[in-house]
């Protein structure tokens, strides 16, 4: 994994999340045949769930994780994302990240294991660089600064 391949996903990433692309589902399966269909996505994240269980800036985050569960709903999710005749049974992705705290860094963290996943998967560059494109939309509804605001209570107006 080169640096100059590291700063074109990230820089990508921000990019796309600038621009507040939407996540919607693509019209046609070419990437998710590229991706080798259900068994290749299977296989990718079974591959990308061990990589980041061993990698010390993020395992915690997946610590208390229900695995197997996790592990359906990301297949479901890149099938669909990538134009796959699936369902995603999951929360939309703001919804299911809205009680964590996941910093750019850590964002960053999974990007990096994920291409390494692919890279073990054998996927060409120009699939990987697909599959990140329709990924990085996501980043904004991922990354939090921290737990959300609480609301504070009105106070009745002063005499």
């Amino acid at each position: 994994m080169t640096i100059l391949r590291i700063a074109t996903a990230l820089l990508l990433a921000g990019l796309l999340a600038v621009a507040g692309c939407a996540s919607t589902p693509p019209r046609d399966d070419t990437l998710y045949r590229e991706l080798g269909q259900r068994s290749g996505i299977e296989a990718l994240v079974e591959t990308l769930l061990f990589r980041v269980s061993d990698d010390p800036r993020i395992a915690h985050h997946f610590a208390d994780v229900d695995i197997i569960h996790l592990n359906d709903r990301l297949v479901e999710f890149l099938c669909v994302q990538s134009g796959g005749p699936c369902t995603y049974a999951g929360k939309p992705m703001a919804e299911a990240h809205k009680h964590m705290t996941v910093g750019e860094a850590d964002f960053n963290a999974l990007v990096e294991d994920l291409m390494w996943a692919m890279d073990e998967r054998k996927l060409p560059r120009t699939t990987q660089n697909r599959l990140l494109r329709v990924l990085a939309t996501m980043q904004r509804d991922v990354v939090r600064r921290g737990p959300p605001p609480v609301e504070a209570p009105l106070l009745p107006p002063q005499p």
